[in-house]
């Protein structure tokens, strides 16, 4: 693993009245250690899992695409963004490179690879050879995990099945169990797929639980749900 730990720093938050500061799931968990290359963020939204994955990102010093870009909103949180501040990255080794992917973001940094590759066509065999944006969403978003993945480093990723099909989510988690047995990638995912979250000795991270806990794959709710609809699903739409 390149990333160890994360370190959350309670004492460092400017506020207790804005999100995510006054989340208690950050005021009880101290840290969150690393023992799997693969490892998951689970929990019902709103619970912090991908706030806080968004947080290491930036703390890593990895570029988040189109997370800056100005919106007008109703009210603004001045604190929204600012998790990163209170927390600290524990490397193994040293600082490696990465990348952080969620769906919303993806068509920005295809645009602009687009744009890159009119200049410089040759950019794009590190994505499998063809523009992201020509081929379907699936596609390209399959070519661009076979190939950044190849690459040393650690990657986040923001519940990456909103953008899947079932089948690609298969073929994500073969990329993801490759490349992590592979030795040189460490994938942290915030994720509600039972698909992708079945990664072979994958560790897994219950957000619902305060503190946060590991927790068996079997017992996250995710498996639970889907393992009795499909036993039961004549049972269904029925109201639970």
């Amino acid at each position: 693993m390149h990333i160890k730990k994360i370190h959350i720093y309670p004492d460092r938050f400017p506020t207790t009245k804005y999100y995510p500061f006054n989340l208690n799931i950050f005021h009880k968990t101290k840290n969150i250690v690393f023992s799997s290359p693969v490892t998951f963020f689970v929990g019902e939204n709103g619970t912090g899992k991908s706030t806080l994955l968004r947080a290491a990102c930036r703390k890593s010093g990895i570029y988040i695409w189109g997370e800056y870009e100005d919106r007008r909103r109703f009210e603004v949180n001045p604190y929204e963004d600012k998790l990163y501040r209170a927390i600290d990255i524990e490397w193994s080794d040293g600082r490696v490179p990465g990348s952080f992917f969620a769906s919303e973001t993806f068509k920005n940094f295809s645009q602009i690879l687009d744009e890159w590759a009119s200049e410089t066509p040759d950019v794009l065999e590190y994505f499998g050879g063809k523009s992201l944006i020509t081929q379907s969403h699936g596609e390209s978003l399959m070519s661009f995990f076979r190939k950044r993945y190849q690459i040393k480093g650690v990657y986040f990723l923001d519940e990456p099945e909103t953008a899947l099909s079932p089948k690609s989510q298969i073929g994500l988690l073969k990329i993801l169990t490759d490349m992590s047995e592979a030795g040189h990638a460490q994938f942290i995912i915030a994720t509600h797929s039972p698909i992708i979250m079945a990664c072979r000795n994958a560790e897994i991270y219950n957000f619902d639980n305060i503190p946060v806990e590991p927790i068996k794959y079997e017992n996250t709710e995710h498996y639970q749900i889907y393992k009795n609809f499909l036993k039961n699903k004549e049972k269904y739409p029925e109201s639970s």
